[in-house]
């Protein structure tokens, strides 16, 4: 099967602690006779709102694996007792006929035209990608499914939108999403909230 890991270090952390976090991942694949296919640094990124530990900042890492289930389990009891690991995830993505397509999809989150956009200092353009998904909402029409495009638990700028002031996630009669993209939205959102990418009080996302 094909998983994805990601996680978050602290940014204090020593810099041998901050590299033996990352090898955990990638010798316990290796342990368990799979195989890596994404092996990604994001970089420190501040988190949508602080943790309940008060930590702003977190630096994230994420990779993609071919492997049995049964590494999560070695994975998972790993990082839990790993002082300076504060969060992390773990999502199966499909099976081993899927590999190079799921593969081939993978984008850093840091780098998508929207966050390049921005970068580059043309929040026209960013802004109006936002307009044209809530002009689909008021159509009642599906947004993914126009596009072709499904909401990533990484690239909050995927699903922010469906998430409103208050924190509460729009329901499909406002969003106008189809029941199948309604539920991945829902989906991401949760699995960016774990992940500290977009606040739990409102719409606010990781940057």
């Amino acid at each position: 099967m094909i998983y994805e890991t990601a996680l978050v270090v602290k940014p204090d952390a020593p810099e041998e602690a901050i590299t033996a976090a990352k090898n955990l991942v990638l010798d316990t694949v290796k342990e368990f006779g799979g195989e890596i296919l994404v092996n990604d640094t994001w970089g420190v990124k501040s988190f949508a709102q602080p943790l309940e530990s008060g930590l702003r900042k977190g630096n994230f890492f994420y990779f993609m694996y071919k492997s049995a289930g049964t590494v999560n389990h070695e994975i998972e009891r790993k990082l839990h007792i790993n002082e300076n690991v504060v969060r992390f995830i773990i999502v199966k993505l499909g099976d081993d006929t899927q590999m190079d397509d799921i593969a081939k999809k993978y984008k850093n989150p840091n780098h998508t035209q929207a966050a390049d956009a921005a970068i580059e200092g043309e929040e026209g353009e960013e802004a109006g990608g936002d307009k044209e998904k809530r002009m689909y909402s008021k159509r009642k029409s599906c947004y993914f499914s126009a596009k072709k495009t499904s909401p990533d638990w990484k690239d909050p700028k995927s699903y922010g939108w469906l998430v409103n002031e208050f924190g509460k996630i729009s329901p499909a009669r406002i969003t106008g999403l189809t029941p199948k993209f309604q539920r991945r939205a829902c989906d991401a959102i949760k699995r960016g909230r774990t992940m500290g990418l977009i606040s739990y009080t409102s719409g606010d996302i990781a940057r």
